[in-house]
């Protein structure tokens, strides 16, 4: 049996019923375009397959309960704003994004579904797996950010974006729509990482 199913099982028989499934398992180590195939596979089966197996195990039951209910995955920046470095990464959370997107459409699609879907977009944030003893000032606590999703889901929100002690929610914004725009505008590839608009990206900040 598959560790979802095994999973499904075991909280349906302990709970009767299933309120809130929170995809929040993942690993960074992952790859350039050309490097590290293995980090590849082994990131994608975590951070994408991990939650694909989470919606296709819980999501039907969770419909048929017929009670209120939430879906939330656990989605980054790096999955919207691309940036180089970590490309297995990147790809990871972007499809961890578009999931989710297809996920909210099709439940507020089914008649009488209770069920909501999240995807939640942290900040830099410090965890037990960040490798570092203490949390640096720039940093959330994870208590911060499950008090954020909270209030974003109760508000109804899709998109729960969070700031962190260095970025704010309009040098998110910012930097999201920037993104949008090199497809828009025919810019470069990551044009925000680009000598010739390192500038132009820098004014569009202050502005």
């Amino acid at each position: 049996m598959h560790p979802a199913l095994r999973l499904k099982d075991k909280a349906f028989a302990a709970f009767g019923d299933v309120a809130v499934l929170m995809n929040n398992a993942g690993v960074a180590e992952g790859g350039g375009p050309w490097e590290n195939y293995d980090a590849w596979r082994r990131l994608l089966e975590i951070n994408l397959w991990g939650v694909i197996n989470g919606v296709q195990t819980f999501a039907p039951a969770m419909i048929k309960q017929g009670t209120p209910g939430a879906i939330v995955n656990t989605g980054s920046k790096q999955g919207i704003t691309t940036p180089p470095g970590n490309t297995a990464y990147n790809v990871s959370k972007a499809g961890v994004k578009v999931l989710t997107e297809a996920v909210a459409h099709e439940l507020r699609n089914l008649e009488g579904c209770r069920i909501t879907a999240h995807l939640l977009i942290p900040g830099f944030t410090f965890t037990g797996i960040t490798g570092r003893p203490e949390k640096p000032p720039e940093a959330w606590s994870a208590e911060q950010v499950v008090e954020f999703m909270i209030d974003g889901m109760t508000k109804g929100d899709f998109y729960i974006l969070c700031p962190d002690n260095a970025v704010t929610r309009d040098m998110d914004e910012k930097r999201i729509q920037w993104a949008a725009e090199d497809l828009i505008k025919n810019r470069p590839a990551l044009s925000r990482w680009h000598p010739d608009y390192k500038d132009v990206f820098e004014r569009f900040m202050q502005e």
